[in-house]
C-alpha cells in the first residue's frame, strides 16, 4: 500500500500569512481579537484561542483600543472604518489577493459600473468584497446571473464588473467568463481566482484519478475544502472527507493499492501529518507505508535521510571528513563523563519564554523548521524568519540541515514538546541597543517602509517597528502615505521607549536638513544661464514650479514652450523631471526664474535657416481676420498674406479667396528678424508679368481694368498695408 501526499496540501499562502501574523501579535501582546474565526479550521482556531486569541462576529463585540486582527477573508471597508473610530490597533492579514479583488470592486463602483461577484452569498469573503462597493450581485454560478438578468433586464452593454471569489472553482469561472465574454459588449472580466486553489484543484483531480482512494482534510465550512472533495469524488469512488485524524477511518482502506492525500487551504501541516502518521500506523497500510511526502515538512529524525555529507557507511570506513566524529571517539573518560553530566542537565533544563538557547537545524519543511535542542524539547522557527516577505526565496540555500541556530524562546508547550522559536526576535533584541545609541547620537538611519498604519506609516527597522506619523512622513497633505510603502527611506529616531516597545520617527527632519543643506549651496553656485535637473512640484496657471535641489524656481508659462499652450498642463506634469536654466534669480527675495524650453527648438531660428527674402513656401492658412491671412510657414512662425497679396484682383475679404486649413504656395517678401514678423504673397506668384512700356505717341488708355493697376501703401520692409487714396476713386467709376 503507498500512500501519496499532495504536494501543494495544506495552508495557502494567505491562510498561513494570517496565521503567522496572529501568532506573532500573540507572542509581542499576549491577546488579540479577530473579526470572525480566523480560518475554517477549528482545530486551529482552538489552539489559538488557548494562547488568547479572541474572536468577536462584528465590530461592536470588540473592546474601545484592542488590538484587532483581520483575518485572511477580509472585512467590508465600514469595519475598518468603524474600528478606527474606536482607536483599535488594526493587524491588517486579508490576502493580498482578496485586497486586490477590493480595489477592483470599488473602482468599479466609483465608475458607476455594476459589480457582480460570483460566490457563495453566505462567505465571509464574499460578504468583505461587497463592503468595498455598492449594490453587488452575488450569484453561485451562471444560472443564478441569468435569472438576475431576465429579471432585471440587463441590456447586453450593461457595465459590468465580474470578479470571482478566491476559491471558486476553475473550470466553472472559465466557463462563466467565456459566456459573459459572447452575450455582454461592456463587461469587465477579472479571473480572481487564487492561483494556489487553481493549482491545488488540478493536483487533487489527477491524484484522485490515479488512486484507490482519497482523503480529503479540511473544515466542512471551508470553500475550498469542499471544492477539492467534490472534485476528488468526480475522479475516485472511494473520497473520505475528515476535519482531523481522529476522524479517518482506515478500514475504507482495506484492498487498495494507493491512496491520495490532499488537503484544503485552511489545513495546518500538523494535522496533515496526524492523519498520514495514523495510515501509516494502521495495519491495513503496514505491508508497505511510503509516503510521498511534501506535506510531510518536518518528519521524525529516525526517518529523515542522513545527509550526504554523514553516510552511514563512513562509520566503519572513518574517512578523513569524518574528523568531527573521530575527534569524540579517543577523548578521554573525564571528559566524556562531563559531557554525559551536561547532557543530562540540559535534558531536564526548564525553557522559559524569552530564553535565548542553540540548536541544529534537524528538518527543512516548506513553512517550518525543525530545531533539536539540547532538551527534551522540539523546536520550530518559520521559514518566513528566513525568507522575509520575498516571494520565490529558495529557504534551501539559506539553511542546511545541521546548521547551527541562535534563537529565541516565543512560546514553550511542554505537554506537546514544543517550544516556538524566533530568530527575528532575538536579532531585534540585539538591534535596541543600536536603535538607542542611534537615537541619542541623532544618527540619521536608512529603512524600508512596510505598511501604512493608521496616522502614519511603519518601517522595519532590523526587526523594530518603527512609526512614522503622518505629519513627519514629509508628504504633502493630499499626498497618499501608500506612495511611500516599499520605498527605502531616510530617518532619524525622535522617541524610544524600550519598555514599551515604542520607536518614533521622522523623515520630514532628515528631509528637511538636507534640503536646507542643498538650498544654501544652490544660492552659493547658482548664475544665470545655468543649467540644473529638477522635478515639476506644482503647477498654476502662469507656470510651473519646479525643485533644482532644495530651491523652487518658476518656470512662466512663455518659457515651457516655444509653441501656444493654453496652460503649463499642456507639456509638464507634477513629479516629471525636467532639465531647466536660469533666466534671473534675486537672493534677497529668494526667488529664482527658469526656462524650460531651449533655445535650439526655436523655431524662428529654424525659419530663418531655411528661408530667405525671395524665398517661395507651402503654407498653411492658420486664420483669417478682415484684413488678411495668417499662415503657418514653419511650426511656431506664422506670417501674414495682407488681402491686397491673396489675389490679382481686388476682394472684399480673404473668405472669398482662402479657408483655414488650406495650403497654398505663397512668396517671402519681407522678414523683421526684431520683431519676428513675415510678409507673405499669394499674389507674387499668379500676377502676369508688368506690360511693355506705350509709346509717347499714344494717347489712348486700354479700357480693360487690369491694365489699370491698383497702388498700394507699402510700409517700410515692404509690406502691403492698404490701398492708396488715388487708387479708390477710379475702382468705384468703374
Amino acid at each position: 500500500m503507498t500512500v501519496h501526499v499532495a504536494e501543494h496540501a495544506g495552508f495557502c499562502f494567505g491562510v498561513d500569512r494570517a496565521v503567522d501574523m496572529a501568532e506573532k501579535t500573540l507572542a509581542a501582546e499576549g491577546s488579540c481579537w479577530s473579526l470572525g474565526e480566523l480560518t475554517h479550521n477549528r482545530d486551529v482556531v482552538e489552539r489559538l484561542a488557548a494562547r488568547g486569541m479572541r474572536t468577536a462576529d462584528d465590530v461592536e463585540g470588540v473592546p474601545v483600543g484592542a488590538t484587532v486582527l483581520i483575518r485572511a477573508h477580509g472585512v467590508p471597508e465600514d469595519f475598518m472604518r468603524a474600528l478606527a473610530a474606536k482607536n483599535c490597533h488594526v493587524v491588517d492579514a486579508t490576502c493580498p489577493k482578496v485586497a486586490r479583488i477590493h480595489r477592483i470592486v470599488a473602482r468599479a463602483s466609483a465608475q458607476g459600473r455594476q459589480v457582480v461577484v460570483f460566490g457563495e452569498p453566505t462567505h465571509p469573503e464574499v460578504q468583505g468584497i461587497c463592503g468595498w462597493c455598492q449594490d453587488a450581485v452575488v450569484v453561485p454560478d451562471m444560472d443564478a446571473f441569468q435569472k438576475w438578468v431576465e429579471k432585471n433586464l440587463t441590456p447586453s452593454d450593461a457595465p459590468l464588473t465580474v470578479v470571482f471569489q478566491t476559491t471558486s472553482n476553475k473550470e466553472n469561472s472559465e466557463q462563466s467568463i467565456n459566456s459573459l465574454k459572447k452575450e455582454y459588449t461592456n463587461a469587465e472580466l477579472f479571473d480572481t481566482i487564487c492561483d494556489a486553489t487553481s493549482i491545488r484543484q488540478t493536483e487533487a483531480r489527477q491524484l484522485a484519478a490515479s488512486c484507490d482512494a482519497m482523503v480529503v482534510v479540511g473544515g466542512r465550512h471551508s470553500a475550498n475544502s469542499v471544492h477539492l472533495a467534490e472534485i476528488c469524488a468526480g475522479c475516485c469512488g472511494n473520497v473520505q472527507f475528515v476535519e482531523n485524524a481522529d476522524e479517518l477511518d482506515v478500514s475504507v482502506f482495506s484492498g487498495c493499492a494507493s491512496v491520495g492525500v490532499t488537503a484544503g487551504a485552511s489545513t495546518p501541516s500538523w494535522i496533515i501529518k496526524e492523519v498520514v502518521s495514523k495510515m501509516n500506523e494502521s495495519e491495513i497500510l503496514k505491508e508497505e507505508p511510503v509516503v510521498e511526502a511534501p506535506a510531510a515538512e518536518e518528519p521524525p529524525v529516525e526517518e529523515t535521510p542522513a545527509p550526504v555529507e554523514e553516510p552511514p557507511a563512513a562509520e566503519e570506513t572513518a574517512p578523513v571528513e569524518e574528523a568531527p566524529a573521530a575527534e569524540e571517539a579517543p577523548a578521554p573518560a573525564e571528559s566524556a563523563e562531563k559531557s554525559f553530566d551536561q547532557m543530562l542537565e540540559d535534558s531536564i533544563r526548564t525553557i522559559h519564554n524569552g530564553d535565548t538557547v542553540t540548536g541544529t537545524v534537524a528538518a527543512i519543511g516548506s513553512t517550518e523548521i525543525t530545531i533539536d535542542l539540547p532538551t527534551k524539547h522540539s523546536g520550530y522557527i518559520s521559514v518566513s524568519e528566513f525568507t522575509g516577505d520575498k516571494p520565490g526565496v529558495d529557504i534551501n540555500e539559506l539553511v542546511k540541515i545541521g546548521d547551527e541556530i541562535q534563537a529565541s524562546v516565543v512560546r514553550v508547550n511542554d505537554v506537546e514538546g514544543t517550544v516556538q522559536l524566533s530568530k527575528r526576535r532575538l536579532d531585534a533584541a540585539k538591534s535596541w541597543t543600536d536603535v538607542e545609541a542611534a537615537y541619542e547620537e541623532g544618527t540619521v538611519l536608512e529603512g524600508k517602509v512596510s505598511e501604512e498604519n493608521k496616522g502614519g506609516v511603519v518601517i522595519n527597522l532590523k526587526g523594530i517597528r518603527v512609526f512614522i506619523p503622518a505629519s513627519q512622513t514629509g508628504l504633502g497633505r493630499d499626498e497618499p502615505m501608500t506612495n511611500l510603502v516599499g520605498q527605502t527611506v531616510r530617518f532619524r529616531i525622535t522617541e524610544v521607549n524600550r519598555s514599551r516597545k515604542r520607536v518614533v520617527g521622522s523623515i520630514r527632519s532628515v528631509t528637511a536638513r538636507e534640503r536646507r543643506e542643498k538650498s544654501e549651496k544652490l544660492w552659493a553656485e547658482i548664475e544665470n544661464g545655468k543649467v540644473y535637473q529638477g522635478v515639476v512640484k506644482s503647477m498654476t496657471s502662469y507656470g510651473a514650479f519646479v525643485d533644482i535641489g532644495g530651491v523652487d524656481g518658476m518656470v512662466h508659462v512663455s518659457e515651457i514652450s516655444w509653441e501656444r499652450i493654453r496652460k503649463p498642463e499642456d507639456v509638464l506634469s507634477v513629479g516629471q523631471e525636467v532639465e531647466v536654466h536660469v533666466i534671473s534669480f534675486d537672493p534677497e527675495k529668494k526667488k529664482i526664474s527658469l526656462g524650460y524650453r531651449k533655445a535650439e527648438d526655436n523655431p524662428w531660428t529654424k525659419f530663418t535657416d531655411t528661408y530667405q527674402v525671395g524665398d517661395v513656401a507651402k503654407v498653411k492658412i492658420v486664420k483669417l481676420m478682415p484684413f488678411g491671412a495668417f499662415a503657418e510657414v514653419v511650426p511656431g512662425v506664422d506670417g501674414l498674406i495682407h488681402i491686397s497679396q491673396i489675389a490679382n484682383r481686388r476682394i472684399g475679404k480673404p473668405e472669398e479667396v482662402l479657408s483655414v486649413g488650406q495650403e497654398v504656395e505663397a512668396k517671402i517678401t519681407a522678414i523683421d528678424n526684431d520683431k519676428q514678423k513675415i510678409s507673405l504673397s499669394i499674389r507674387a506668384l499668379i500676377e502676369p508679368e508688368p506690360a511693355p512700356a506705350r509709346a509717347p505717341k499714344e494717347e489712348h488708355r486700354d479700357p480693360e481694368p487690369e491694365d489699370d493697376a491698383l497702388v498700394y501703401e507699402v510700409s517700410a520692409t515692404g509690406e502691403a498695408t492698404g490701398v492708396a487714396p488715388e487708387a479708390d476713386e477710379p475702382a468705384e467709376e468703374e
